[in-house]
């Protein structure tokens, strides 16, 4: 049952997320993923990071293939999850 709902929720409204430096992005790689904590929300002072969503590939400490835009996220299906939709029958 848990892993029916692991694949029900992957696919939901809230897309894959990771917490990136918005200023490492590399060519062949990526942007370079960082600690949560560089993104937390509400946290005094500034923040290096940028949470980066819908993130389908992460190689070695880089994300890449997502969006800034947590609504382009969610609008593409965010990870895992078929652009296509489903044809039941």
């Amino acid at each position: 049952m848990g892993v029916l709902a692991t694949a029900l929720t992957s696919c939901g409204s809230e897309p894959d997320k990771r917490c990136v430096d918005p200023k490492s992005y590399d060519v062949t790689r990526g942007y370079r993923v960082l600690d949560g904590k560089a993104c937390k929300d509400g946290s005094s002072g500034t923040t290096s990071g940028r949470w980066y969503y819908g993130t389908g590939g992460k190689s070695g400490g880089y994300a890449d293939n997502g969006t800034f835009s947590k609504s382009q996220a969610v609008d593409r299906g965010g990870f895992g999850c078929s652009s296509s939709g489903s044809g039941g029958g």
